[in-house]
């Protein structure tokens, strides 16, 4: 083999064996591919509102929740979690292109708001987004 001849002089090999080095390559293709895929399916998918440009019209479904536990659903409010599970799927019924905002207070607890997104889409509403108050606009509030 012309690669792997000897040195006659010093007795070590003239050539390069990349083998090891494609095999660990692709070991760590590999390994990227199936990482990349698992962060991808953990995000939360979100579908934030814009701004109506025609005479089309968005419906929303409006879940409000406040620090003292209490829920409301287009300001009239909601008892439990099965009463906002009834609405949101009495709403998708009506409206299948049905959006859904929520507006949670910053004391609500993560494991609510995402309780909340739980039941929004097992009511058949996928398209989700969070209301905020521009910073601006709270610093002027105060």
């Amino acid at each position: 083999m012309a690669a792997l001849a000897r040195n006659q002089d010093q007795g070590m090999f003239s050539g390069i064996n990349v083998t090891p080095l494609v095999d660990i390559m692709l070991v760590l293709l590999v390994i990227f591919m199936v990482t990349a895929r698992l962060i991808v399916s953990q995000t939360l998918p979100m579908d934030l509102p814009r701004a109506a440009t025609g005479s089309e019209q968005q419906i929303v479904f409006s879940v409000a929740m406040n620090a003292a536990g209490e829920m409301s659903v287009d300001s009239r409010r909601v008892a439990n979690d099965q009463e906002l599970l009834r609405l949101a799927r009495e709403r998708r019924a009506q409206s299948p292109d049905l959006r859904a905002v929520i507006h949670a207070d910053t004391a609500v607890s993560h494991g609510r708001v995402v309780r909340v997104m739980d039941l929004l889409k097992q009511g058949g509403i996928g398209k989700i987004a969070f209301g905020v108050t521009p910073a601006a606009l709270e610093a002027q509030a105060k």
